[in-house]
């Protein structure tokens, strides 16, 4: 959008490793997690088939992770939203209906923002596609901690190959990362690969993934 200063996803989106000069750019967002721990995140659920694959996976090996969910979604599938709270994950808002910020008007997208935050109520937020203007950036910054990532996974792309997500995230995966992966169709045949081979990793590196801490 002509005029408009972003954050979020420029030149670095398809690097699975966050340069290190970025995050002090932008200090208002979160960027790393804690030091002795990583923090597995999956955007755009909950859905019907991923989620359930997702919470099995976790469930199984005792991790925990954060899940920012769109609004429609939670609406679609309550109970999915449901069992993410009850099996001990935290869980933020990833707006109504995914919008973008760059090409959606600020009144526009605080009103998807503050939907998704009745539903969610957690004070955690993720913009979709890391896309969000300064002005945006400011309002949900008022109210809430905007998480941003320090790894991607690249499981949304279907150029690759789930193998292919997984040696680069594990060659990347260390203890502070906040490692984005996506509960959703789209994703689904990599995250199948993906999900399974870090959590092997993490129990031989005698890692734990832990959830956000929400501020709710």
């Amino acid at each position: 959008m002509r005029g408009k200063k972003h954050f979020g996803e420029l030149a670095y989106v398809y690097r699975t490793r966050i340069p290190i000069a970025v995050p002090p750019m932008f200090p208002q967002f979160l960027w790393g997690g804690e030091a002795e721990a990583v923090h597995l995140t999956f955007d755009d659920g909950p859905h019907p088939e991923w989620t359930p694959f997702v919470l099995d996976q976790l469930g199984e090996r005792g991790q925990k992770a954060t899940f920012f969910c769109v609004g429609d979604n939670i609406q679609r599938h309550p109970a999915l939203f449901d069992r993410i709270r009850k099996e001990g994950h935290a869980w933020g808002n990833h707006t109504m209906r995914h919008e973008s910020g760059w090409n959606t008007s600020h009144f526009t997208y605080l009103r998807s923002y503050l939907e998704c935050e009745g539903l969610t109520s957690s004070g955690l937020f993720r913009p979709p596609y890391g896309r969000i203007t300064q002005r945006q950036a400011r309002a949900i910054s008022a109210q809430g901690k905007v998480v941003m990532w320090n790894l991607l996974t690249g499981d949304f792309d279907r150029r690759r190959s789930g193998e292919s997500c997984l040696n680069s995230t594990l060659r990347n995966l260390k203890p502070g990362s906040i490692a984005v992966m996506h509960d959703s169709e789209k994703a689904g045949p990599r995250l199948r690969v993906l999900l399974p081979g870090i959590l092997r990793h993490l129990d031989a590196s005698h890692l734990k993934s832990e959830a956000l801490d929400m501020l709710r």
